[in-house]
């Protein structure tokens, strides 16, 4: 198994590229910075940027499944989700890739905010409105595209550890819980989903 990670310096992607060689899986990262990521006989360097189509290409090329983990700080008119998932689709047409590119996004991105908690939309609503909107046009994208696309939309990340025991719930409905999720765990999730695809073309949730 062959997976290339964008955004793996940090967060998600980092624990997803551990888990992944533990399982003795290769694994091509693509990020800016590398100085987090261990050496291992398994794990392929490439230093570029999600938003380059060129450095996208090269990342996913030959590979067996997509993780795409970035995030950004930046709260204020971010266009980093939409412009990598342009550049994505540009690489995917060029290279004709039909292998699964999953994406975490977040819960009460689009049409999942009015399920959310109170709590989670007074966040979104206040302080990530604009990372949310930018969410929404990636998604938006991804799907009117001809990808094997899945959106992983977890519930509150934390840094607690990898426990395997999580729910997924792929439509939303009232009444839904949607609480916490560790990145350890949102990884175990995306790995285990690159091996063996559910969700293709689908929203996915991911909580306790």
């Amino acid at each position: 198994m062959h997976i290339a990670i964008i955004g793996a310096s940090r967060g998600v992607g980092y624990e997803a590229t551990l888990l992944a060689l533990n399982k003795g899986y290769i694994v091509t990262v693509l990020s800016s910075h590398h100085e987090t990521l261990p050496d291992n006989k398994n794990l392929i360097k490439i230093k570029g940027s999600a938003t380059n189509p060129k450095d996208v290409a090269t990342a996913i090329k030959d590979t067996d499944a997509v993780l795409i983990t970035i995030g950004t700080q930046q709260k204020k008119n971010t266009t980093l989700f939409s412009s990598m998932a342009k550049s994505v689709v540009t690489a995917w047409e060029e290279l004709y890739y039909d292998k699964p590119i999953l994406v975490v996004s977040g819960f009460g991105v689009g049409k999942g905010y009015p399920y959310a908690n109170l709590f989670t939309r007074l966040v979104i609503r206040f302080f990530l409105k604009d990372q949310y909107k930018d969410k929404e046009l990636m998604e938006e994208i991804f799907a009117n595209s001809r990808s094997n696309w899945e959106m992983v939309q977890p519930g509150m990340l934390t840094n607690t550890p990898l426990t395997s025991s999580y729910k997924t719930f792929s439509s939303f409905f009232k009444g839904m819980r949607v609480g916490k999720i560790s990145r350890a765990d949102l990884a175990d999730f995306m790995i285990k989903e690159a091996v063996n695809p559910q969700y293709r073309n689908k929203k996915v949730v991911v909580t306790y």
